[in-house]
């Protein structure tokens, strides 16, 4: 892939990146989770926010994940092997970088993964 065809993918990245940073992803620790973890309330209640934290986890560590993805995916492009599959060494077909730009597999690699 050429440096000015590597420019779209670089963008979204950052781009993306900076989202997730600006959201807090990652970044800030869990909002008073000891709060939400009170034994104020009945047994929904509590329930219900032990599930809030929960899912606010879930989705710290989701994009903990993606950040991960999108740091690597930034040295493949310094090191020139960005849009080359991890597993079989194909080239990742644009449409699939353009959906998910950070990803490491192309396609077919993903299906077999996932079968």
């Amino acid at each position: 892939m050429t440096q000015p065809d590597q420019t779209p993918y670089r963008d979204a990245l950052l781009r993306k990146r900076s989202e997730i940073l600006a959201a807090g992803g990652a970044a800030k620790p869990l909002a008073a989770s000891t709060e939400m973890n009170t034994r104020q309330g009945d047994l929904a209640d509590q329930a219900s926010g032990n599930n809030e934290v929960h899912i606010a986890l879930k989705l710290k560590q989701t994009d903990a994940k993606i950040l991960q993805a999108i740091e690597e995916a930034l040295i493949r492009l310094d090191k020139g092997t960005y849009g080359i599959c991890r597993d079989c060494g194909e080239p990742i077909a644009p449409a699939r970088l353009n959906a998910i730009p950070w990803t490491r597999v192309c396609i077919t690699c993903k299906e077999k993964q996932s079968s």
